[in-house]
């Protein structure tokens, strides 16, 4: 999660460390100091039953609880920042017994139907009571918890900034030989509506033969997706590059005209709070086509650093590319 290594690298004024159960992608996210809570030894009797009688997923034993309660008593801390609401949720029990504050920040999954989780909405009110504060990614993504039952005395939102140093503007202009380069960057998940880009893309190639699609991420959705775009008959000029590093991306966004990312409510109630890769494309001067969702029209101003259409209007969305040609 790049947008959580950089708001705790960017903290001043402050000693922090980092608690995880799993470290991944170390050398391109280095932190001084990190405490991994070790994996217990899965009993898969009491696995099956917390999961599937109790749906109460083991992420957390009561182990795990005095193992992290011995790393902040070691460290000192005075305080808990918690990443996720679920994550939340499932240390309840640690949050209403620990003798220092703790705050919890939501993202955009974590306000989602969470089936797995019994009485999840219970359980967030619940939660909103233990901690002092709460923070959302965008305004939202705050509503959205008020109507979850969180105080609105309680809530802060806290963006998620992009370093500009990082992402270079590019100036660009029209190609001249009408090969418009459209990128999307996102996991291929329902949310990131990237059925809907693909359909819009192909109205779009009817005006602008020359255009192509490069869609940069993985997930479940790419066999669909790739199906999708041959029914289209768009599939040659579609190409699923998967996640690229930095560098990669970077070239990918120099080298395109427009960029899509026309999020959706999915079936399970999952919303965006504000796209990292919509404010990254942007610091880089690209144009964004996308849709009024979450809280991307608290990012794109309509008509000045991009367009916004409705979700899953994928004519609406091609007309506004054609805005940008």
């Amino acid at each position: 999660m790049l947008h959580i290594y950089r708001q705790v690298k960017a903290l001043r004024g402050v000693d922090t460390f980092v608690v995880t159960k799993e470290v991944q992608n170390a050398e391109r996210f280095p932190f001084d100091d990190i405490e991994v809570i070790p994996k217990r030894r899965t009993n898969l009797l009491v696995h099956g039953w917390l999961k599937f009688v109790e749906r109460r997923p083991p992420i957390v034993y009561r182990g795990e609880y005095q193992t992290l309660d011995s790393l902040l008593e070691r460290h000192g801390a005075d305080l808990m920042h918690i990443y996720f609401g679920h994550t939340g949720v499932h240390l309840l029990p640690f949050i209403e017994q620990w003798d220092k504050p703790c705050v919890v920040s939501f993202h955009g999954a974590d306000v989602a139907h969470k089936p797995e989780i019994r009485d999840y909405p219970g359980k967030l009110r619940r939660l909103f009571n233990a901690v002092p504060l709460v923070f959302a990614r965008s305004q939202s993504l705050a509503d959205r918890l008020i109507q979850l039952g969180c105080p609105p005395e309680k809530l802060r939102i806290n963006r998620t900034g992009i370093p500009l140093n990082e992402f270079p503007f590019v100036d660009r202009q029209p190609p001249r030989d009408g090969k418009w380069r459209v990128v999307q960057a996102c996991r291929l998940i329902p949310k990131k509506g990237v059925a809907t880009s693909l359909r819009a893309f192909a109205v779009f190639k009817k005006d602008n033969p020359g255009a192509e699609f490069f869609i940069a991420g993985k997930g479940p959705l790419q066999p669909e997706l790739e199906m999708l775009a041959g029914g289209l008959g768009v599939l040659r000029d579609v190409r699923f590059v998967g996640f690229l590093s930095q560098p990669k991306l970077l070239q990918l966004y120099a080298s395109s005209h427009v960029f899509l990312h026309p999020s959706e409510i999915s079936p399970n109630q999952d919303q965006e709070g504000v796209p990292n890769s919509v404010l990254e494309a942007m610091a880089t001067g690209l144009p964004v086509v996308a849709t009024r969702h979450g809280g991307i029209p608290e990012a794109v101003d309509h008509g000045r650093t991009g367009f916004l259409v409705a979700e899953e209007d994928h004519v609406g969305l091609a007309n506004a590319m054609q805005l940008i040609t």
